[in-house]
Protein backbone atom coordinates (compact mmCIF):
# COMPACT_ATOMS: atom_id res chain seq x y z
CA UNK A 1 0.00 0.00 0.00
CA UNK A 2 1.54 3.29 -1.10
CA UNK A 3 1.26 6.56 0.82
CA UNK A 4 -1.82 7.82 -1.05
CA UNK A 5 -3.63 4.50 -0.61
CA UNK A 6 -2.81 4.60 3.11
CA UNK A 7 -4.24 8.14 3.37
CA UNK A 8 -7.38 7.10 1.49
CA UNK A 9 -7.81 4.02 3.68
CA UNK A 10 -7.53 6.10 6.85
CA UNK A 11 -10.04 8.62 5.52
CA UNK A 12 -12.63 5.97 4.70
CA UNK A 13 -12.03 4.19 8.01
CA UNK A 14 -12.66 7.52 9.76
CA UNK A 15 -15.85 8.03 7.72
CA UNK A 16 -17.14 4.56 8.60
CA UNK A 17 -16.37 5.14 12.26
CA UNK A 18 -18.20 8.47 12.10
CA UNK A 19 -21.24 6.84 10.47
CA UNK A 20 -21.37 4.09 13.09
CA UNK A 21 -21.22 6.61 15.91
CA UNK A 22 -23.61 9.21 14.45
CA UNK A 23 -26.08 7.23 12.32
CA UNK A 24 -28.94 8.29 14.62
CA UNK A 25 -28.42 11.84 13.36
CA UNK A 26 -28.69 10.57 9.74
CA UNK A 27 -25.78 12.78 8.57
CA UNK A 28 -25.82 14.05 4.99
CA UNK A 29 -23.16 13.37 2.39
CA UNK A 30 -21.86 16.93 2.80
CA UNK A 31 -21.58 16.57 6.58
CA UNK A 32 -19.62 13.32 6.40
CA UNK A 33 -17.33 14.63 3.65
CA UNK A 34 -16.58 17.71 5.70
CA UNK A 35 -15.47 15.58 8.65
CA UNK A 36 -12.73 13.95 6.57
CA UNK A 37 -11.85 17.13 4.64
CA UNK A 38 -12.95 16.06 1.16
CA UNK A 39 -15.41 17.45 -1.34
CA UNK A 40 -18.73 15.56 -1.41
CA UNK A 41 -18.04 14.35 -4.97
CA UNK A 42 -14.55 13.05 -4.16
CA UNK A 43 -15.75 11.48 -0.91
CA UNK A 44 -18.65 9.67 -2.63
CA UNK A 45 -16.30 8.23 -5.27
CA UNK A 46 -13.60 7.24 -2.77
CA UNK A 47 -16.02 5.69 -0.27
CA UNK A 48 -17.71 3.59 -2.96
CA UNK A 49 -14.33 2.34 -4.22
CA UNK A 50 -13.11 1.31 -0.76
CA UNK A 51 -16.33 0.20 0.98
CA UNK A 52 -18.01 -1.40 -2.03
CA UNK A 53 -21.20 0.62 -1.51
CA UNK A 54 -22.23 4.26 -1.35
CA UNK A 55 -22.20 6.26 1.92
CA UNK A 56 -26.00 6.55 1.74
CA UNK A 57 -26.45 2.79 1.33
CA UNK A 58 -23.96 2.08 4.12
CA UNK A 59 -25.91 4.40 6.42
CA UNK A 60 -29.13 2.64 5.44
CA UNK A 61 -27.63 -0.77 6.28
CA UNK A 62 -26.51 0.45 9.71
CA UNK A 63 -29.91 2.00 10.41
CA UNK A 64 -31.82 -1.12 9.40
CA UNK A 65 -29.58 -3.42 11.43
CA UNK A 66 -30.18 -1.31 14.54
CA UNK A 67 -33.93 -1.18 13.83
CA UNK A 68 -33.99 -4.97 13.43
CA UNK A 69 -32.27 -5.37 16.78
CA UNK A 70 -34.94 -3.20 18.44
CA UNK A 71 -37.78 -5.10 16.76
CA UNK A 72 -36.31 -8.46 17.78
CA UNK A 73 -35.52 -7.68 21.38
CA UNK A 74 -37.81 -4.91 22.61
CA UNK A 75 -41.48 -4.06 22.77
CA UNK A 76 -41.33 -0.84 20.80
CA UNK A 77 -43.79 0.76 18.40
CA UNK A 78 -42.74 1.57 14.84
CA UNK A 79 -42.88 5.25 15.78
CA UNK A 80 -40.42 4.60 18.61
CA UNK A 81 -38.10 2.66 16.28
CA UNK A 82 -38.15 5.40 13.64
CA UNK A 83 -37.40 8.07 16.23
CA UNK A 84 -34.59 6.06 17.80
CA UNK A 85 -32.70 5.63 14.52
CA UNK A 86 -33.20 9.25 13.51
CA UNK A 87 -35.87 8.91 10.83
CA UNK A 88 -38.60 11.50 10.40
CA UNK A 89 -41.44 9.00 10.65
CA UNK A 90 -42.72 5.48 10.08
CA UNK A 91 -43.05 6.15 6.34
CA UNK A 92 -39.27 6.44 5.97
CA UNK A 93 -38.80 3.36 8.17
CA UNK A 94 -41.22 1.42 5.97
CA UNK A 95 -39.45 2.50 2.76
CA UNK A 96 -36.05 1.61 4.22
CA UNK A 97 -37.14 -1.91 5.18
CA UNK A 98 -38.75 -2.51 1.79
CA UNK A 99 -35.56 -1.41 0.05
CA UNK A 100 -33.09 -3.34 2.23
CA UNK A 101 -35.09 -6.26 3.65
CA UNK A 102 -37.77 -6.72 1.01
CA UNK A 103 -40.50 -6.61 3.67
CA UNK A 104 -42.16 -4.08 5.92
CA UNK A 105 -40.97 -3.49 9.52
CA UNK A 106 -44.17 -5.13 10.79
CA UNK A 107 -43.62 -8.18 8.59
CA UNK A 108 -40.07 -8.48 9.90
CA UNK A 109 -41.18 -8.15 13.52
CA UNK A 110 -43.90 -10.77 13.16
CA UNK A 111 -41.94 -13.29 11.13
CA UNK A 112 -43.83 -12.62 7.92
CA UNK A 113 -47.28 -12.13 9.44
CA UNK A 114 -49.69 -10.75 6.82
CA UNK A 115 -47.16 -11.65 4.13
CA UNK A 116 -48.70 -13.71 1.34
CA UNK A 117 -46.39 -16.29 -0.26
CA UNK A 118 -47.18 -18.41 -3.31
CA UNK A 119 -45.16 -21.59 -3.76
CA UNK A 120 -45.01 -24.47 -6.20
CA UNK A 121 -43.05 -27.64 -6.91
CA UNK A 122 -41.41 -27.86 -10.32
CA UNK A 123 -39.19 -30.30 -12.22
CA UNK A 124 -36.01 -28.89 -13.73
CA UNK A 125 -33.12 -30.42 -15.69
CA UNK A 126 -31.16 -30.50 -12.40
CA UNK A 127 -33.82 -31.97 -10.13
CA UNK A 128 -37.01 -31.07 -8.30
CA UNK A 129 -37.39 -27.45 -7.23
CA UNK A 130 -39.53 -25.57 -4.75
CA UNK A 131 -39.98 -21.94 -5.74
CA UNK A 132 -41.77 -19.29 -3.67
CA UNK A 133 -42.72 -15.70 -4.37
CA UNK A 134 -44.26 -12.66 -2.73
CA UNK A 135 -45.67 -9.66 -4.59
CA UNK A 136 -42.16 -8.19 -4.34
CA UNK A 137 -40.34 -11.09 -6.03
CA UNK A 138 -38.81 -14.55 -5.61
CA UNK A 139 -38.09 -15.17 -1.92
CA UNK A 140 -37.02 -18.83 -2.03
CA UNK A 141 -35.77 -21.34 -4.59
CA UNK A 142 -34.25 -24.65 -3.59
CA UNK A 143 -33.71 -28.19 -4.82
CA UNK A 144 -35.35 -30.92 -2.79
CA UNK A 145 -35.90 -34.66 -2.43
CA UNK A 146 -39.13 -34.66 -0.42
CA UNK A 147 -41.92 -32.10 -0.75
CA UNK A 148 -42.95 -31.86 2.90
CA UNK A 149 -39.40 -31.22 4.10
CA UNK A 150 -38.92 -28.63 1.35
CA UNK A 151 -42.06 -26.79 2.43
CA UNK A 152 -41.03 -26.91 6.10
CA UNK A 153 -37.69 -25.25 5.23
CA UNK A 154 -39.56 -22.49 3.41
CA UNK A 155 -42.01 -22.04 6.29
CA UNK A 156 -39.18 -21.78 8.83
CA UNK A 157 -37.94 -18.66 7.01
CA UNK A 158 -41.36 -16.96 7.20
CA UNK A 159 -43.03 -18.70 10.16
CA UNK A 160 -46.16 -16.53 10.30
CA UNK A 161 -46.78 -15.94 6.60
CA UNK A 162 -49.83 -17.10 4.67
CA UNK A 163 -48.85 -19.80 2.16
CA UNK A 164 -50.72 -20.73 -0.99
CA UNK A 165 -49.72 -23.55 -3.34
CA UNK A 166 -49.98 -21.59 -6.55
CA UNK A 167 -47.84 -20.79 -9.59
CA UNK A 168 -47.73 -17.13 -10.56
CA UNK A 169 -46.11 -15.02 -13.27
CA UNK A 170 -43.22 -14.03 -10.99
CA UNK A 171 -42.27 -17.70 -10.64
CA UNK A 172 -42.72 -18.41 -14.34
CA UNK A 173 -40.42 -15.55 -15.32
CA UNK A 174 -37.73 -16.85 -12.96
CA UNK A 175 -38.04 -20.49 -13.99
CA UNK A 176 -37.63 -19.64 -17.68
CA UNK A 177 -33.87 -19.61 -17.05
CA UNK A 178 -33.91 -23.42 -16.81
CA UNK A 179 -35.14 -23.64 -20.41
CA UNK A 180 -32.37 -21.23 -21.50
CA UNK A 181 -34.92 -18.51 -22.13
CA UNK A 182 -33.20 -15.38 -20.83
CA UNK A 183 -35.72 -12.93 -22.29
CA UNK A 184 -37.53 -12.63 -18.95
CA UNK A 185 -34.47 -12.13 -16.75
CA UNK A 186 -34.90 -8.36 -16.68
CA UNK A 187 -38.37 -8.90 -15.20
CA UNK A 188 -37.17 -11.18 -12.40
CA UNK A 189 -37.30 -9.52 -8.99
CA UNK A 190 -35.83 -10.99 -5.82
CA UNK A 191 -37.28 -10.61 -2.33
CA UNK A 192 -34.16 -11.00 -0.19
CA UNK A 193 -33.63 -10.72 3.52
CA UNK A 194 -30.26 -11.15 5.18
CA UNK A 195 -27.47 -9.40 7.00
CA UNK A 196 -25.59 -6.50 5.44
CA UNK A 197 -22.63 -8.80 4.67
CA UNK A 198 -24.84 -11.54 3.17
CA UNK A 199 -26.62 -9.05 0.92
CA UNK A 200 -23.29 -7.67 -0.32
CA UNK A 201 -22.05 -11.19 -1.13
CA UNK A 202 -25.28 -12.16 -2.91
CA UNK A 203 -25.18 -8.93 -4.91
CA UNK A 204 -21.60 -9.76 -5.93
CA UNK A 205 -22.73 -13.20 -7.10
CA UNK A 206 -25.37 -11.61 -9.31
CA UNK A 207 -22.59 -9.71 -11.11
CA UNK A 208 -20.73 -12.86 -12.21
CA UNK A 209 -21.09 -12.94 -16.02
CA UNK A 210 -23.25 -15.73 -17.44
CA UNK A 211 -21.21 -18.88 -18.07
CA UNK A 212 -18.17 -17.68 -16.10
CA UNK A 213 -16.69 -18.72 -12.75
CA UNK A 214 -15.32 -16.83 -9.78
CA UNK A 215 -13.51 -17.75 -6.55
CA UNK A 216 -14.26 -17.09 -2.90
CA UNK A 217 -11.22 -14.83 -2.76
CA UNK A 218 -12.35 -12.85 -5.81
CA UNK A 219 -15.80 -12.32 -4.31
CA UNK A 220 -14.18 -11.14 -1.05
CA UNK A 221 -12.08 -8.63 -2.99
CA UNK A 222 -15.08 -7.41 -4.98
CA UNK A 223 -16.86 -6.41 -1.77
CA UNK A 224 -13.70 -4.70 -0.51
CA UNK A 225 -13.05 -7.31 2.19
CA UNK A 226 -10.16 -9.37 0.78
CA UNK A 227 -9.49 -11.30 4.01
CA UNK A 228 -13.08 -12.53 4.32
CA UNK A 229 -12.96 -15.59 2.04
CA UNK A 230 -14.19 -17.89 4.81
CA UNK A 231 -17.03 -15.51 5.72
CA UNK A 232 -17.90 -15.24 2.02
CA UNK A 233 -18.19 -19.02 1.91
CA UNK A 234 -20.56 -18.97 4.86
CA UNK A 235 -22.72 -16.27 3.25
CA UNK A 236 -22.80 -18.22 -0.02
CA UNK A 237 -23.90 -21.28 1.96
CA UNK A 238 -26.85 -19.24 3.26
CA UNK A 239 -28.07 -18.28 -0.21
CA UNK A 240 -31.88 -18.68 -0.15
CA UNK A 241 -32.34 -18.61 -3.93
CA UNK A 242 -30.56 -21.36 -5.84
CA UNK A 243 -29.42 -20.89 -9.43
CA UNK A 244 -30.80 -17.34 -9.82
CA UNK A 245 -28.20 -16.17 -7.31
CA UNK A 246 -25.38 -18.20 -8.90
CA UNK A 247 -23.44 -19.54 -5.92
CA UNK A 248 -22.74 -22.61 -8.10
CA UNK A 249 -20.29 -20.48 -10.12
CA UNK A 250 -17.93 -19.95 -7.17
CA UNK A 251 -15.03 -22.38 -6.83
CA UNK A 252 -11.86 -22.63 -4.77
CA UNK A 253 -8.76 -20.75 -5.93
CA UNK A 254 -7.08 -24.13 -6.50
CA UNK A 255 -9.66 -24.98 -9.14
CA UNK A 256 -11.51 -27.49 -6.97
CA UNK A 257 -15.29 -27.32 -7.16
CA UNK A 258 -15.77 -26.85 -3.41
CA UNK A 259 -18.91 -27.49 -1.42
CA UNK A 260 -22.50 -26.85 -2.50
CA UNK A 261 -25.56 -27.11 -0.30
CA UNK A 262 -27.53 -28.90 -3.00
CA UNK A 263 -24.78 -31.41 -3.83
CA UNK A 264 -21.46 -31.24 -5.68
CA UNK A 265 -22.76 -33.36 -8.57
CA UNK A 266 -25.44 -30.78 -9.27
CA UNK A 267 -22.83 -27.99 -9.01
CA UNK A 268 -20.68 -29.70 -11.64
CA UNK A 269 -23.71 -30.09 -13.93
CA UNK A 270 -24.33 -26.34 -13.98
Amino acid sequence: MNLQEKINYERIAAAIDYLKQHYKAQPTLDEIAEKIHLSPFHFQKLFTEWAGTSPKKFLQYISVEYAKDILRNREASLVDVANEIGLSGTGRLHDLFIQIEGMTPAEYKHGGKNLSINYSFVQSPFGNIIVASTPKGICHLAFFEEELNAFNVLKSQFPNAEFRKRTDQIQQNALSIFSHDFSKLSEVKLHLKGTEFQLKVWQALLKIPLGQLSTYGSIAKSIENPNASRAVGTAIGSNPIAFLIPCHRVIQSTGLIGGYMWGNTRKQQY
